[in-house]
């Protein structure tokens, strides 16, 4: 099942995506289906399936066509933390970006991820065709295209959707210890368009990934890679972000990246950038430089 949060004439609601409509889950049940983390409340209150929940509104619940709706953040998580050096190009262009390349090697090999807050609710990121932003004081800025883990408090995967950590690559490479300000800065992320419930995902390991970059209706970049690359196992990010720590109602996980430009190539004002991911679908967003 994938679940949107979208735009209709002037309030938000919840509902499920599909081609070529989404069902209006709020208009169904307004108090059962308020939003995203009310319907986890419920899921984990009555001890049941989503499914279960969902299907006894179906029937009542109306069909918008994609173009009526304007999609949004899918929920609203109480933080977003990344993960890195999780695949092997990652680990290669982080060495690359710096002079001290040799602690992405130790980082890569190590028994310990790398784990970052990447931001405290959605104050620095944005949804579905939300701008991503480019530092002003930056030359040499990527996307990260990433699987996104929906974890509830306890640290279980309630669902799945498409991420992007945007990075200045040429702050982190002056010095590892600037990663805080090459990671986190308005419009340095951005998550959506749905979360995929887990019993659609199937195997979270075994997932496509694409990244297209246009510029003036040309494509700049296209890359791709599959989570079947990634060296750390998904129970294993999620075992250390726990670890003497307290997570929120909803925690938004990104994996680390498969896929990294070469290094002649920076995002710019204007560009558009897309990610996909199979079984979950397309997250677009525009870029602007600040």
């Amino acid at each position: 099942m994938k679940l949107c949060t979208f735009k209709v004439s002037g309030t938000t609601h919840l509902g499920i995506y599909e081609k070529p409509y989404v069902l209006d889950l709020t208009d169904a049940d307004k108090n059962l289906f308020e939003d995203f983390r009310s319907v986890i409340r419920q899921v984990r209150k009555r001890n049941s399936s989503l499914g279960e929940l969902v299907e006894p509104v179906l029937s009542k619940a109306r069909r918008l066509d994609h173009d009526k709706v304007r999609m949004t953040l899918p929920f609203i998580p109480s933080e977003i933390w990344g993960a890195g050096v999780t695949y092997t190009r990652s680990m290669e262009a982080r060495k690359h970006e710096t002079r001290h390349g040799e602690i992405y090697d130790h980082v890569y090999s190590a028994s310990r991820p790398e784990l970052f807050l990447k931001d405290s609710g959605v104050n620095r990121c944005v949804g579905p065709n939300g701008f991503i932003c480019v530092r002003s004081d930056s030359s040499w800025t990527v996307p990260e295209p990433e699987l996104g883990l929906v974890l509830d408090e306890e640290g279980k995967i309630v669902g799945y959707t498409i991420a992007n950590d945007v990075s200045a690559r040429d702050i982190e490479g002056e010095n590892p210890l600037y990663l805080p300000q090459a990671k986190i800065y308005n419009g340095s992320c951005s998550f959506g368009p749905v979360v995929v419930t887990s019993d659609e995902i199937g195997d979270p390991r075994a997932l496509g990934i694409r990244l297209t970059i246009t510029r003036a209706g040309k494509k700049m970049f296209e890359g791709v890679t599959n989570t079947s690359a990634m060296k750390r196992s998904l129970d294993e990010l999620i075992e250390y972000l726990k670890r003497d720590n307290v997570l929120g109602e909803l925690t938004l996980l990104m994996t680390g990246t498969g896929i990294v430009p070469p290094d002649d190539f920076a995002l710019a004002d204007g560009d558009l950038v897309e990610t996909a991911i199979d079984g979950i679908g397309v997250l677009q967003n525009p870029v602007r430089k600040l």
